[in-house]
């Protein structure tokens, strides 16, 4: 798979041209996950996931323990799927495409190749819901896997120096359980959720 479509490549031409998206492509662009993809997406505790169906797009959060992304080969990476809203937006546009992006970014002012504080996997997801796949992660309804297409790391130069000031209490791990969101006792759908337990 191309990593410029035709349309990228029209714009690139009317305006700054290729030279600076080729030589990006060429140095900064791989297929494969090194020792700093690694240690930068396996010790985020979240991840930005874009994903995109026939009629539908949609950006979401996706958040856990920091090491609940996982480098299972050089070109695949997964996640657990936790408990969420019930829409299935992403997991929709999944199931009907396949095509993902994941924006990882940290957020304190650490770099692990000189420049890496934004790193970018593009690719292809399916959704595995066997009880191997499930094995010893706590919490997960699914397991997302990705076969990569394109790894990327961005400029940090956007990005604001934050400190994380404590992590979510809704992260499953083990010997955990997490509690109930609040939005499950709004009266909206908290008769759903009653009628459930």
């Amino acid at each position: 798979m191309d990593f410029y479509h035709d349309e990228m490549r029209a714009l690139q031409d009317r305006y700054e041209g290729r030279a600076v998206a080729d030589r990006l492509e060429q140095h900064r662009m791989h297929e494969r996950f090194t020792d700093d993809d690694r240690r930068i997406i396996e010790t985020a505790p979240f991840f930005f996931l874009a994903t995109a169906g026939e009629d539908s797009v949609d950006c979401s959060f996706k958040g856990g323990e920091p090491g609940f992304v996982q480098i299972v080969s050089d070109t695949e990476l997964t996640w657990p799927d936790y408990d969420g809203n019930r829409m299935y937006r992403s997991l929709g546009n999944i199931a009907q495409s396949g095509r993902v992006g994941m924006l990882f970014l940290r957020f304190d002012g650490q770099r692990f190749d000189g420049s890496a504080a934004r790193m970018r996997v593009n690719g292809r997801a399916t959704i595995d819901t066997s009880a191997d796949a499930l094995s010893g992660l706590p919490g997960a309804k699914r397991l997302v896997r990705v076969s990569v297409d394109h790894i990327f790391p961005n400029c940090p130069r956007y990005i604001p120096t934050m400190n994380q000031q404590e992590a979510s209490i809704y992260a499953p791990r083990e010997g955990y359980t997490p509690p109930e969101p609040e939005w499950k006792q709004k009266e909206m759908v908290k008769d759903i959720f009653d009628a459930e337990r």
